[in-house]
């Protein structure tokens, strides 16, 4: 199947102008509407068939006990990736930092009402706030508590596709597309397997700061569907295209995460989910080669990933885990009963 133009053009990726309509066209409805109807909405959660699942994900995305205060002064720090907001919801704009966060808090926050001080860092987290704060990406330690994970940036890193070309099909090489400013981990790929006949890889973008012999052209989603292995290395927190590389019939390789995202990167399972390679890359070859001659093995795995990606498919589920989320965030720092 030929791509058209437009596919090309955003790489096969979702329309960003058409969320920013949708999230404006949204701002139309009073916020009033939804903390009137919050209650409603959640009263039957509990009688769920799934409920004992959806508290298991709250519990996961948020893992603060007891009652923890916000420190009482305001904070508004923009740094390159990311920003530290701690202030009412209400202060809280569209030109504070990227649109798409703004309309995936308003999504949840609207239910509550914009009065509520929240700490709130969008874009790429790679540390663990000194406070409670709502994030899209967490450490996986011990010791990161302070960091709730929400659905945020979801137009971006929660795409799945539809794979109509089976393992077998497919080149028996992987291939990697993307940028390495950054990420030492991809910087590492390319340095090793650029130009090996193993790796379809290569940088796309811009100042990359790299030698000029490894920018190649972009490729489409679908184009990356035609191999048997796809990349998913962590860039400044998580790999962007790990979900929608588990939804397809090609297999994500990656080193051990070393962040998470609402797709609870943390529960992965190893070459159950995924192929897992060395921290220093040594032994993709070894893994490649060996589930290219072990295709029953490669298809568990594609099964597996499909069956984790699955969980994240109902709406409704979702959006009611995101609200318990915020709710359980709004309790543990005293702002509602």
């Amino acid at each position: 199947m030929s791509d058209n133009l437009l596919y090309k053009l955003r790489s096969g990726k979702p329309l960003k102008f058409l969320y920013m309509i949708k999230g404006y066209m949204k701002l139309c409805i009073p916020d009033c509407f939804f903390v009137w109807y919050r209650e409603k909405y959640l009263q039957s959660v509990a009688n769920r068939d799934d409920w004992d699942y959806i508290n298991d994900r709250v519990n996961y995305y948020v893992r603060l006990e007891g009652e923890r205060n916000l420190p009482t002064n305001d904070i508004h720090d923009k740094r390159s990736a990311y920003y530290v907001f701690l202030d009412t919801v209400s202060a809280f704009k569209t030109s504070t930092f990227h649109k798409a966060y703004y309309f995936d808090l308003k999504d949840v926050i609207r239910w509550f009402g914009h009065h509520f001080r929240i700490g709130y860092i969008p874009g790429d987290v790679y540390f663990t706030p000194q406070f409670p704060a709502i994030v899209k990406s967490r450490l996986l330690s011990l010791d990161n508590q302070n960091s709730v994970i929400l659905k945020l940036d979801k137009l971006r890193h929660f795409m799945f596709v539809k794979d109509s070309k089976s393992f077998a099909e497919k080149k028996n090489q992987a291939i990697f597309r993307g940028k390495i400013r950054s990420s030492r981990i991809r910087e590492a790929f390319i340095r090793r397997y650029f130009g090996s006949s193993i790796c379809d890889c290569g940088v796309v973008g811009k100042n990359e700061g790299c030698p000029d012999e490894w920018m190649v052209p972009k490729k489409t989603i679908r184009e990356h569907l035609d191999y048997k292995f796809i990349m998913a290395l962590e860039g400044n927190d998580v790999a962007s295209n790990l979900k929608w590389v588990m939804s397809s019939n090609s297999i994500a390789v990656m080193t051990r995460p070393t962040c998470e995202t609402w797709f609870m990167e943390g529960r992965l399972i190893p070459n159950y989910h995924y192929i897992e390679i060395k921290d220093d890359l040594s032994d993709l070859e070894e893994r490649l080669n060996y589930y290219i001659s072990h295709q029953d093995e490669a298809q568990l795995i594609i099964k597996h990933a499909h069956e984790f990606v699955a969980q994240f498919f109902d709406d409704r589920r979702e959006c009611i885990i995101s609200l318990l989320v915020m709710e359980k965030y709004l309790k543990v720092t005293r702002q509602i009963d």
